[in-house]
This record gives structure tokens, sequence and C-alpha cells, in this order.
């Protein structure tokens, strides 16, 4: 008797179940009290939307190209982001009026000194020296850093009693924002799309994949699954935001540290997507993540905290203090310095991740 072999089916991948099991923890732990077995189920859980997330989110890239893959990623990060800061503004509590600020603040220094550094510290501690286009970083740093002194510097100096803008002055500055914003995505895109792209010691274009591009169907199940992750990364962040929270009161830490980890979590899709293209030689793409996280977690927030300060209550306080403006300020002539080569080393990478350092520190020892 001949034997048959028997078809089994194919079982999901875990990049596939996992933000599905990671989105149905979030709908069954939202807004309930759980217990510390819970607590670590959705933390390996997150980690392990986190790496779902940027798997998917190479697979849309192969699928589109660049400079379009990194776009997808940072837009589809923060307007999940900026919902949930809507959300938990809408809650209301003493640290609202100062939540839109530090939560943005956090993101651009975690994108523009963490994951810019380490970019620059993996890609040219394995290829010697980091290379990548000087004409789109440039406008893409120009545009992040124009972002960041309208919106969190001017408050400061504004003639209104605390650091916040007057109605009409928030009107401009969401305006402006969301026009410096798409103005850029215009540029990146379309009019200077290879100014965005990987290029090698010689300013030659690096060829970016050598494999056939997934199928239209499995590039649009792995942007509906990137979506899910992301969800389900900042659900989860924020549904372990209490223990982060009684863990930095128990060790003395001011209540603002929450923010920073919970953006350090937020980011981390962005991150671990950085970190691999720089090691495969691919800089461009890696500060195209990181630049361009920061331009939108600016450019989209504002204008949608704007629009939701017409029914939320109480103060709105977006401008920084002397201590992070200093950061700021500091960070800006670093970065300008480490773009205008189109090439960078260890050091430049380095004194970066320095600056991410020094206001981690900070931000727990004010």
């Amino acid at each position: 008797m001949t034997s048959m072999a028997v078809a089994h089916p194919r079982l999901p991948s875990w990049t596939t179940l996992a933000p599905i099991l990671a989105i149905i923890a979030l709908a069954l732990v939202w807004g309930r009290d759980i217990g510390p077995v819970v607590v670590g189920i959705v933390a390996v859980l997150l980690a392990a939307a986190v790496l779902s997330a940027v798997h998917h989110a190479e697979v849309v890239a192969h699928r589109v190209g660049e400079p379009y893959g990194s776009l997808v990623l940072a837009v589809s990060v923060t307007v999940i982001e900026v919902a949930l800061i809507v959300t938990l503004m809408a809650s209301g509590g003493p640290e609202v009026a100062t939540l839109a600020r530090d939560t943005v603040f956090a993101a651009l220094m975690i994108t523009t000194n963490g994951i810019l550094g380490l970019s620059l510290l993996l890609a040219s501690r394995r290829h010697g020296t980091a290379h990548f286009n000087r004409d789109g970083t440039g406008a893409a740093l120009a545009t992040a850093l124009t972002l960041a002194v309208l919106s969190l510097v001017v408050p400061t100096f504004t003639s209104t009693p605390g650091p916040e803008f007057t109605g009409p002055q928030l009107v401009f500055a969401a305006i402006a924002s969301l026009v410096l914003y798409l103005l850029f995505v215009s540029t990146q895109a379309k009019t200077h799309r290879n100014f965005f792209l990987p290029v090698d010691a010689e300013g030659g274009l690096l060829e970016l994949h050598h494999a056939s591009p997934p199928s239209h169907r499995a590039a649009w199940w792995s942007f509906g699954l990137l979506l899910v992750a992301l969800v389900a990364v900042v659900g989860l962040a924020k549904v372990e935001s209490p223990v982060l929270e009684a863990a930095v009161r128990s060790v003395g830490l001011p209540h603002a540290f929450v923010g920073v980890l919970i953006a350090l979590l937020v980011l981390a899709p962005e991150t671990l997507a950085a970190a691999r293209a720089a090691r495969r030689g691919r800089t461009q793409i890696s500060l195209n993540l990181a630049l361009g996280s920061a331009m939108a977690s600016i450019g989209l927030t504002i204008p949608t905290i704007a629009v939701a300060s017409i029914w939320l209550e109480g103060p709105l306080h977006l401008g920084l203090g002397s201590l992070h403006m200093a950061l700021l300020a500091v960070t800006a002539v670093v970065a300008i310095l480490t773009v205008v080569p189109g090439r960078a080393t260890r050091l430049q990478g380095g004194v970066h991740l320095v600056l991410f350092a020094s206001y981690v520190f900070l931000a727990a020892n004010p």
C-alpha cells in the first residue's frame, strides 16, 4: 500500500502572531490594575511587538523603496504617539500642562542624539567611516531644528506669563509646523528623492535590494500588521507606565523621567530599524529614520494639540527651561558639524551618544 504524504497547514510566523497577541493583551488589560505576573507577560509581548514592527516596516520599505519606507515607519509611530498624548491630556491631571512639551522634547533628543549617534557608531565601527548624503541630511536637520525652536523655544520668550503661546500664536505655530513638515515630505518623496538614498564613499547611490520585492498582497499584509504592532507598542507602553512610575518614585527620580522611559519604549521600533540599517552600511536610511521621526513628532503633534486645545482645559506649557534649551543648542551645533562633511567616524557617533546620556542623566537629576 503506497503511503501518501499528509499536507500540514503552514503555521503563522512569530512576526504575524506577536502583533495579534499584543493587541489582544492590550484590549484585556487596558484600564485595569494588573499584578506582577501580568506585568511580566505584557513586557514580553511589548518586546515582541517592537521586533515584529521592525520586521514589517522592512517588508514595506522593500516594496515601496526608500525613502518611502523610512517615512512610513516614522509617520506611523508618530500618529499613534500623538493620539496617546491627546488621550492622556484629555484625562487631566497636574502633569498635563507640560505633557506635550516633555514628550516632544524627549523624542527630539532620543532621535537626534540617541538614534543618530548609535547609527553613526555602528556604521563607522563596521565600515570604518559612515557615509551619507549631506544635502538630504542637512535639509532634514534644518527642518527639525526650525520646528524645535519655533515650537519649544519661542514660547518661553513670548509676552504671556508662562512658557506658553497665546491663541493666535499657537495657531500660527501649528500651521507653520504642518506646512514645514509637508514641504519636507514632498521634497523627500518627490522633487529631490535622490538626496535621501544611501551613498558610497564616492557619493554614488548604493543598490539597496538584491532580492525580489514582496508582492502587493504581502506588503499590504505587513503594513496592516505594522499598524497593529505600533498600536500595541504605544498602548502597552502606557499600560506599563504605572509600573515605571512606581519604580521611578521608589528610587527618588522626578516624575518627568517617566516620560523619557515611555518615549524610549515608543521609539524602540525606529531605534532597532536604524541600527540594523547602519550595520548594513545604509547610514542614510538610519538618518532618515532619526530625523524623520524628530520632524514628525513636532510637525504632527503641535497642530494636533492646537486643535485639541479647543476643548482641552488648563494651560499648555510648550516652552523649554534654560537647561533643556542649552542641551538643544549644543545638539544643534554638534549635529551641524556632523552633517556638513557628509561622513562621520566613531567620534561623531560617540559625541551624540554622550549628549543623549547627558539628557537622560539630567532628566533624572535636574
